[in-house]
């Protein structure tokens, strides 16, 4: 069986291939990818040659969400035996030799690498492949009992619970997100799983509405401005990168709340509503990727006190990836999305649910 990939060669041309082989460090495993989940930097690599700032320079794989068993360990004695099943942190941290920045911090390092990203050239290839080799610092064995395609939601849940210690201690307190895709639905996850004392969450779309609304959040469609002005609370997770949804999340905030900015705004100026922020005395915070939240997240995965059933709405053949993609793509349609390495092709135009 070929090293199938899928390949990012440019705007809307996505390809799934044959790759060589891996070829292993001495500090590197040879995992076989089991499942991928679909990421929105990977959906705009696709759409749009780029994800904010990094453009696509060459062909580059795509993928970090990934999970899979050690299938040739390393060399060098180090990391997960043979057979092992593994969930992967993708960052690899570089400081840049002149910019600051926090030791105990390593998603801040300023040059760092992160799988499947065009920040750098070469780029830095990703896992969306049957087989690659990976440095052993980015394996986590799993704990018994947690399923492989439960731990693919590992590495945007951690992004989760990180964006929620920026906010600090969430036990007991009102929540609110804003913008229910993936990564919203594992805040309100999260908070739950943290203890608030009630969750809400706003979108544009009946789906997401109703995923959140099962797991017991308070469903508000994102147009009522009136309804999450009322909200009043104490803490906002802005998931939606976008400028009104920045607005509506200072909107939602109760006076001395605090907005954690987990969604990325396009690049340059963006408007908010600074004056509201400033006479609330409202704390705003960004969040960016994790540190060291993954064990944290494996851990709370596999005795189920962290509850993510339903997220994944979609699990599609790699082979089948641009049909995925396009359903990954539409939010009316979709939540997260899983490319499944291991399985041929089938022939269903909607992809497997």
């Amino acid at each position: 069986m070929g090293n199938t990939a899928v390949v990012a060669h440019g705007a809307d041309d996505l390809r799934v291939e044959d790759v060589p082989e891996p070829s292993p460090a001495l500090d590197e495993a040879i995992v076989e990818i089991a499942y991928g989940g679909i990421c929105g930097s990977d959906l705009h690599y696709w759409q749009h040659g780029a994800a904010g700032a990094s453009v696509l320079c060459e062909p580059m794989i795509l993928g970090h969400e990934v999970v899979g068993t050690v299938l040739v360990a390393a060399a060098d004695g180090s990391g997960p035996a043979v057979g092992s099943d593994v969930a992967v942190h993708p960052l690899t941290p570089h400081g840049d030799g002149s910019t600051p920045w926090p030791k105990d911090r390593p998603n801040l390092a300023p040059a760092s690498t992160y799988l499947g990203s065009a920040m750098h050239l070469p780029h830095t290839q990703g896992a969306f492949a049957r087989r690659v080799a990976l440095p052993t610092r980015m394996l986590r064995a799993l704990p018994p009992g947690l399923s492989l395609r439960t731990a693919a939601l590992a590495e945007p849940a951690a992004v989760a619970w990180h964006a929620l210690a920026q906010a600090g201690e969430v036990r007991g307190s009102s929540v609110v997100v804003i913008g229910a895709g993936p990564i919203g639905q594992l805040v309100v996850a999260v908070a739950m799983h943290h203890g608030a004392r009630s969750v809400a969450v706003t979108d544009l779309h009946p789906l997401p509405l109703e995923l959140a609304a099962r797991r017991g959040a308070r469903a508000i469609d994102a147009r009522d401005a009136p309804a999450i002005a009322a909200l009043h609370a104490d803490v906002v997770v802005e998931s939606s990168g976008t400028a009104p949804g920045l607005a509506a999340a200072i909107s939602a905030a109760a006076p001395g709340g605090t907005v954690v900015l987990l969604g990325l705004q396009r690049a340059g100026d963006v408007p908010a509503p600074l004056a509201t922020a400033i006479v609330r005395e409202l704390r705003l915070v960004g969040s960016l990727r994790f540190a060291g939240e993954l064990d944290l997240v494996l851990d709370a995965l596999a005795d189920r006190s962290l509850d993510v059933e339903g997220i994944v709405t979609h699990t599609a053949p790699a082979a089948d990836a641009l049909a995925a993609f396009g359903i990954a793509a539409d939010p009316a349609r979709s939540s997260k999305v899983l490319l499944d390495f291991r399985t041929p092709q089938q022939p269903d135009p909607d992809t497997a649910r």
